[in-house]
């Protein structure tokens, strides 16, 4: 993970994580989006990347979002974790309306509410693991006694806690997207978002990631796994298939 990208998923620094902490109402579905839309504007071309979104997500649930490239479901992985905003409609996670929050309560859920995971795993390669998995609540302001804890713990949940001073050169892909799951763990987020988390693996160490997240989904973590793989979205409790930015498909697996 470049030091750029770990910024743009965190508050600008420890004040700013505690001072903007959101306190989301625990009431309805986690996720609700009614009538969502995005339009990028390229010059004298305007792509329109989602036509009117309507999903519900509620807790606990494991969801596939399938689609060809180009039919907008990366970019409704990135509105649903509050990397962009809708261009029209209404987005609300966990009761609360996303476009009423500020840029550092929007920063805060970033840090504190979603757990993203990457294909290509994002990882500080100078950096160890422990380091590494500790980065989201080192910008939440938690202290170096319970970082650590909290780091050491995540990477247990993934089999990598015998790793933890090892850099991400020195380990195997499917070891860099484990560490990867962990970091998204570490601060309890309510809802996991991995974007294609097996794209870069081959068959065998891909079914060992995808049996994290059953594992995972068993405990009650609610994972939303945007994917062009088939067989991955078949091991999701729900799949939904978005074709030219428009749902087309909505069903249990």
């Amino acid at each position: 993970m470049t030091e750029a990208r770990a910024v743009a998923l965190a508050p600008p620094d420890a004040a700013t994580a505690r001072a903007a902490s959101v306190a989301l109402a625990a009431t309805g579905p986690l996720i609700r989006m009614e009538g969502v839309t995005k339009t990028y504007d390229s010059g004298e071309l305007a792509v329109q990347a989602l036509r009117g979104i309507d999903l519900v997500i509620e807790e606990g649930e494991m969801v596939a979002v399938i689609g060809p490239s180009g039919s907008g479901k990366s970019t409704l992985m990135h509105i649903i974790g509050c990397l962009d905003a809708p261009s029209s409609g209404a987005y609300r996670l966990e009761g609360r309306d996303v476009s009423e929050l500020s840029s550092f309560q929007l920063a805060a859920i970033r840090n504190q509410k979603v757990g993203f995971v990457f294909q290509t795993f994002n990882l500080l390669p100078k950096a160890s693991l422990l380091r590494n998995v500790e980065l989201p609540l080192l910008y939440a302001g938690v202290n170096g006694a319970e970082r650590k804890e909290h780091a050491l713990e995540a990477l247990r949940r993934v089999g990598l806690a015998d790793r933890a001073k090892h850099r991400p050169s020195e380990l195997s892909g499917g070891q860099r997207q484990r560490a990867a799951i962990a970091r998204a763990l570490v601060n309890e987020p309510s809802l996991i978002l991995a974007d294609e988390p097996t794209g870069n693996l081959d068959s065998k160490t891909g079914l060992e990631i995808l049996e994290i997240f059953d594992r995972m989904h068993v405990k009650g973590e609610t994972i939303v796994i945007v994917t062009h793989d088939p067989r991955i979205a078949e091991r999701c409790q729900r799949i939904v298939q978005i074709v030219d930015g428009r749902i087309e498909d909505d069903r249990r697996s």
